[in-house]
């Protein structure tokens, strides 16, 4: 018996044979070429992406009709086809190197990666497993070979474990043969990871080499709760997982019927739970886990994945459908929060030595006015579809947001002469995610309708810590007694000037810190929506004048320690601790 762990992508236990899909590995083939071949190398290039860019509309009209709504997804590969970091660089590659197309298009993807792993935000870093699909498609284009896995040959229900699945290959799988998959690559917050979420089969990924450790027939055991996987368990652990699955199988029962309930607490505070999202694929979870809304809405994945920058029209379509299909509750659109640096398109910045603390969010678009003029129309046009929120990221004080204001205003003046619908009395929200913020937020507050607290940016800015880097990763502390004090002062100023506040970093979908963001009196929390279902069973076992005593009783406390030795005493006294709580706290 092996036990493996890595990462839990989709919740679930699934008990079953090892179905081993061996995609053998393209080999990139190196070899400089003479002058006279690099027209010829250059056109081989552009076939093989015709050839990718047929194969992947071909699947789109092939999906069956319940998963057509994961096609956005298909189509974005489409558009990384032609993505200048993929496209134009491999051409260029080939002619001023004088290379051949397969070592072109791998050095391509090699400084995308390099590029990438330099982002904060992991799920825009993550998204270089995307760009890996697209290459490793052209290349067996390129090779002569047929990339894609083949799963038509399941006949009975069985564990997939692979190196990796793409969407595409993800999207073949029937849900009545495959109990579970393991890959190799891949994290939570990939495409992969989203659809097995949203058809509701367990997962675990990037678990190295397990691909060497199993064989075709072998049990196999996959926790997707803990990220845990077990090849050929013996009877006693199967037993105790077959009552694990049982367990969880009535655990989500429960929770998913008391999903639709409202969060409310014993005590009758009331407080709106919402969803975090990044693709329309994601609306089908977000209302079976009784989302009263989106309360963040990312938009970077389309500037990330054109060969230039999406057009207003691009993004009124994306926007009108995400409005649209969850009318009438409210969707709030976050605009562009990502650095010029990272930017798939023509924009031309100078290199900045420290991008995090640079030309970025709000900053970018204030210095970009077309590009903040054609997202502002998109997402104002959208607003007649249905109740739109608009929230700008990283203002740091209030010459930024009146400049904002300003802005807005010209271009709902250019709408209204043009003739275009949309509602001139649109909420505006503020991401509170730097200190200076929290500071003045008694000022920034009679700017706005709302503020929206990001801690994953507030924490990183204020302990200054850089969350990618390893050897300082384990100071970032949401209980550091003066992040605490940040979010109180942030709730207490909103609430004297009127305003609703909410918080949409990871923060607030984590089991322990609900109680005390009752008690800080937040009136919204945004999260991913597998996390909303426990998160309203949590309120709605809270007391909060308690949670409220608690906090006051935090605040005067002086390390991460002693708040963190408090608030779990304090959760496991008073909750029912249910399986998808248990491993946070033990973390904790």
């Amino acid at each position: 018996m092996d036990t493996l762990k890595a990462i839990a992508a989709s919740p679930g236990i699934a008990i079953g044979k090892v179905f081993l899909l061996d995609a053998k590995k393209i080999k990139t083939v190196k070899k400089k070429i003479g002058s006279e071949d690099v027209t010829k190398e250059v056109t081989r290039f552009k076939e093989a992406v015709r050839s990718v860019e047929d194969q992947l509309r071909k699947l789109i009209s092939e999906l069956p009709d319940e998963i057509k709504e994961h096609s956005n997804i298909i189509k974005s590969y489409i558009l990384m086809l032609r993505d200048k970091m993929v496209y134009d660089k491999t051409i260029e590659l080939i002619k001023s190197r004088r290379i051949n197309a397969e070592w072109a298009l791998e050095l391509a993807k090699e400084e995308i990666r390099a590029l990438f792993s330099t982002v904060a935000d992991s799920y825009i870093r993550e998204r270089i497993e995307d760009i890996g699909f697209v290459v490793n498609k052209i290349k067996s284009i390129l090779a002569g070979t047929e990339a894609r896995l083949d799963l038509s040959s399941i006949e009975e229900p069985v564990i997939v474990v692979a190196r990796s699945l793409s969407p595409a290959d993800t999207l073949h799988i029937r849900k009545e043969k495959v109990l579970g998959f393991v890959t190799e690559l891949g994290s939570r917050t990939s495409h992969t990871a989203i659809l097995a979420r949203s058809l509701g089969i367990p997962a675990v990924v990037g678990l190295e080499g397990v691909t060497s450790k199993c064989l075709s027939g072998e049990t196999m055991i996959v926790d997707g709760l803990k990220g845990i996987v077990v090849v050929e368990p013996d009877d006693d652990t199967i037993s105790t997982y077959r009552l694990r699955q049982e367990q969880y199988l009535s655990y989500r029962l429960e929770v998913i019927h008391n999903s639709r309930l409202p969060a409310e607490t014993v005590d009758g505070y009331r407080i709106k739970v919402m969803a975090n999202m990044e693709l329309v694929e994601e609306i089908p979870i977000v209302v079976q886990h009784g989302a009263e809304g989106v309360g963040l809405f990312r938009t970077e994945f389309l500037y990330m994945t054109s060969n230039s920058l999406p057009t207003e029209e691009q993004l009124f379509l994306a926007y009108k459908e995400v409005v649209e299909k969850l009318n009438p509750y409210p969707v709030t659109i976050r605009t562009l929060d990502i650095g010029g640096d990272k930017l798939a398109s023509d924009v031309c910045l100078e290199e900045e030595i420290n991008p995090a603390l640079g030309l970025r969010a709000i900053r970018l678009c204030l210095h970009e006015k077309g590009l903040f003029r054609a997202q502002l129309r998109a997402i104002l046009r959208a607003s007649a579809y249905g109740n739109l929120r608009l929230l700008f990221p990283m203002v740091s004080g209030k010459s930024e947001i009146i400049e904002v204001k300003g802005f807005l205003s010209s271009v709902m003046d250019e709408l209204e002469n043009e003739g275009h619908p949309f509602n001139r009395n649109i909420k505006i929200g503020l991401m509170i995610e730097v200190p200076t913020a929290v500071l003045t937020a008694d000022i920034l507050a009679r700017e706005a309708d709302f503020f929206s607290i990001g801690t994953n940016d507030l924490i990183q800015y204020s302990l200054a810590i850089d969350r990618v880097n390893d050897a300082v990763s384990h100071l970032y502390e949401p209980l550091h007694p003066g992040v605490l004090r940040m979010i109180k002062m942030t709730v207490d100023s909103a609430h004297r000037e009127g305003i609703e506040v909410g918080m949409c970093g990871e923060m607030a979908g984590e089991p322990l810190y609900v109680p005390l963001l009752l008690g800080m009196g937040l009136d919204e929390l945004s999260m991913n929506a597998l996390a909303i279902p426990k998160t309203k069973k949590i309120v709605r076992q809270s007391n909060q004048e308690e949670c409220s005593r608690l906090v006051s009783e935090l605040l005067g406390l002086e390390s991460a320690y002693q708040v963190k030795e408090k608030a779990v005493q304090f959760f496991k006294d008073r909750y029912a601790i249910d399986m998808e709580t248990t491993d946070f706290l033990e973390l904790a």
